[in-house]
């Protein structure tokens, strides 16, 4: 799949804004699943100070400074990218969930692969995920005994997208977990968030993906498939990578209940959403504000 894509956000404020420092997660991370054949971000007011770099988790990330008074502040990304299907893994091919948090447990004198190091510090608590029993409780019924571990994550999956209401408003980024589980609504974030803790309260390594969702059904030859779009669409996404063994991480949209596919498109991954937050920063004065965000994922036809 093709996609144009175009994340639009706009900062208005009731004063001046003297100066401002701005990080962005705007850049498309490289995979082997996907390809960015164009990328641009442009910026008003357009006079400012730009680094861009790569973050702790290997994500693309932008810097910018303003400097002069403004009011308004819009920040576009724009990107061509190309996505590929990727290889089928059975969920039975994995190995059992208990071997998998055997395998990121610390044992004094074994050095673990890298791909397994590299994963541990995808299974402790993060500022936006805590690890605690009321999770491990939660997700009892899935993590059968010698279950594979992919099958036990898409029971998780399931359950959450069958439980769960997604409810946009009914959260905030600053909503406890233990709130969201209470109350069994929320938004994609909370989704994701939810079930990364579930995981890494059994001692197993998942990670927060944040980036896009197609948000108009495929065609099939000509015609729409018959399927619906997915939910997600019009704002940033986020779903969850699980490392499962011995095929790495594989990546689930609990909020769809589904594997992530040619209709996701990757910004970048982390811990939690304070990781890869699109665009977060510090300001000097400005006073109260108003947000507007505004996606738009477009299928186009390779030429």
């Amino acid at each position: 799949m093709r996609y144009r894509i175009s994340h639009d956000t706009a900062y208005t404020y009731a004063g001046d804004v003297v100066h401002s420092h701005q990080l962005l997660h705007l850049v498309p991370r490289p995979a082997p699943y996907q390809e960015c054949v164009e990328h641009a971000i442009e910026f008003s007011p357009a006079l400012f100070r730009r680094i861009d770099g790569v973050d702790a988790f290997g994500n693309p990330m932008t810097r910018v400074e303003f400097e002069h008074p403004h009011r308004r502040l819009t920040v576009t990304s724009i990107m061509l990218i190309d996505v590929h299907a990727r290889p089928v893994v059975r969920a039975s091919d994995t190995v059992p969930w208990e071997r998998a948090r055997a395998e990121l447990s610390y044992r004094g004198g074994r050095w673990p692969a890298r791909d397994t190091l590299e994963a541990c510090r995808f299974r402790h608590e993060s500022p936006y995920v805590r690890v605690k029993r009321a999770f491990t409780d939660y997700g009892e019924e899935c993590f059968a005994g010698e279950r594979p571990i992919l099958a036990c994550a898409e029971a998780l999956m399931a359950k959450l997208h069958s439980e769960l209401r997604y409810t946009p408003g009914a959260t905030t980024v600053a909503t406890p977990l233990s709130e969201v589980l209470a109350n069994r609504r929320g938004v994609c974030q909370d989704f994701a968030h939810l079930m990364i803790a579930c995981l890494r309260s059994r001692g197993l390594a998942a990670r927060y993906v944040s980036g896009y969702v197609r948000s108009a059904p495929p065609r099939a030859a000509g015609r729409r498939s018959g399927r619906t779009a997915p939910v997600g669409g019009g704002a940033s996404h986020a779903w969850v990578g699980v490392f499962c063994a011995p095929f790495g991480w594989i990546e689930l949209d609990p909020t769809n209940n589904t594997r992530v596919g040619t209709d996701h498109v990757a910004i970048a991954w982390g811990r939690d959403f304070g990781d890869v937050s699109p665009l977060r920063g510090i300001i000097l004065g400005g006073g109260t504000h108003q947000l507007a965000v505004n996606v738009s994922v477009e299928p186009i036809t390779p030429s």
